[in-house]
């Protein structure tokens, strides 16, 4: 028995992993680790969100497939009609679904790296092509590149983040609207616009836009701001006429029972959660100062809950090992092009940033 052979040379996709094996791996509690690797809420679900996962009614009975208390709640706080929104086992799976429903074997989509690796991954996973299009230094899209591209290679979708990750910058509004005119659908991966702007976001998002426009789908998550990273559900807006597709296309019970009802208590409670996300944008300033000190590192500017600094004078993988093995400071290390020597640093409680400032502090000692 053979599998496709697209598989055979698909490279694994590397994910975080969590406390538990973070913990063995270094031989230390979990309480004592500080995990700044993955960009989650280190303040986790609110008390009320926990105590709706404790009373659920109907654990035991297969979910709804259309998640419609959910959309009609996410309708409620996006602006959106849930006629045009989908929820998923995070935003990955509707990333994946996209890609089922629209490539063929051989058809391309674009990407703009350095960005989230899943784009790419998914395209390889479903037998098509990503076609990468690079960021200019400053992390900007190269609009003339994309045009020349999407020429060449007529892909079916693009793919761009904002704000963009790892880096954390926001696309210009004009150039979004550039990327509308061309033929193809322009997917825009919002995960991480709660921490951008004003009120969660909501004065950049694009979202609103969606059921005006035939080409133009907008993903979000609640796993950065409403701390649900592990519960994996997410949502997108789409165009009317993909919905049929999109329906009769995902999993039959794609977000679970336990999901919808944490999701769903947290648009009740959304003030609370504006009140942890504010926290970790202040925090975001007190570190992004506090590592500009730091001479061995060069931060970015950010609208994100992270933080990206090019490591110089010193080995960036070294740092990230050190900081694992001897403080238990987990950071994200890249080496890849456009982010040679580089680390991510999720934003954190102040306690996490000072473990994180002591412990470069040991190192650079």
């Amino acid at each position: 028995m053979k599998i496709r052979s697209h598989l055979e040379a698909l490279p694994a996709y590397t994910p975080i992993e969590p406390f538990e094996i973070l913990s063995a791996r270094i031989g230390r509690d979990p309480s004592q680790i500080v995990k700044l690797d993955a960009n989650e809420n280190p303040y986790g679900i609110l008390p009320a969100v926990r105590a709706a996962l404790a009373n659920m009614d109907f654990p035991h009975i297969y979910p709804d497939p259309e998640s419609r208390a959910l959309r009609n709640a996410l309708a409620e706080f996006t602006g959106v009609d849930a006629a045009h929104l989908m929820a998923g086992s995070g935003a990955d799976e509707l990333l994946d679904l996209l890609m089922r429903v629209f490539l063929e074997p051989n058809d391309c989509i674009l990407s703009c790296p350095p960005t989230f690796g899943m784009y790419s991954f998914d395209a390889e996973l479903n037998a098509a092509r990503c076609v990468e299009v690079p960021r200019r230094a400053d992390f900007s899209l190269d609009l003339q590149a994309i045009l020349r591209a999407v020429d060449e290679f007529k892909p079916k979708m693009l793919f761009i983040a904002s704000p963009n990750n790892p880096d954390g910058s926001l696309l210009d509004p004009s150039a979004l609207d550039e990327l509308l005119a061309l033929p193809l659908l322009v997917v825009l991966d919002e995960a991480y616009i709660e921490f951008a702007g004003e009120n969660l976001g909501a004065d950049l998002s694009r979202i609103r836009e969606v059921p005006a426009r035939e080409n133009l789908v907008v993903l979000r998550t609640f796993s950065k701001w409403a701390g649900l990273a592990g519960m994996r559900v997410g949502y997108g807006a789409f165009p009317k006429w993909l919905m049929p597709t999109l329906w009769k296309s995902k999993q039959p019970y794609n977000v679970n029972v336990a999901a919808s009802v944490a999701a769903q208590a947290s648009l009740a409670n959304v003030d609370a959660i504006k009140q942890l996300v504010e926290k970790l944008k202040q925090e975001r300033a007190r570190l992004s100062s506090a590592l500009k000190e730091i001479p061995y590192l060069q931060p970015y500017p950010t609208q994100s809950n992270f933080i990206l600094c090019k490591v110089t004078g010193r080995d960036a993988a070294e740092l990230k090992s050190k900081l694992a093995q001897q403080h238990g400071v987990f950071i994200r290390y890249f080496n890849k092009p456009g982010l040679r020597d580089h680390i991510r640093i999720s934003v954190g409680r102040p306690q996490d940033t000072e473990s994180l400032l002591k412990a470069l502090e040991e190192i650079e000692g």
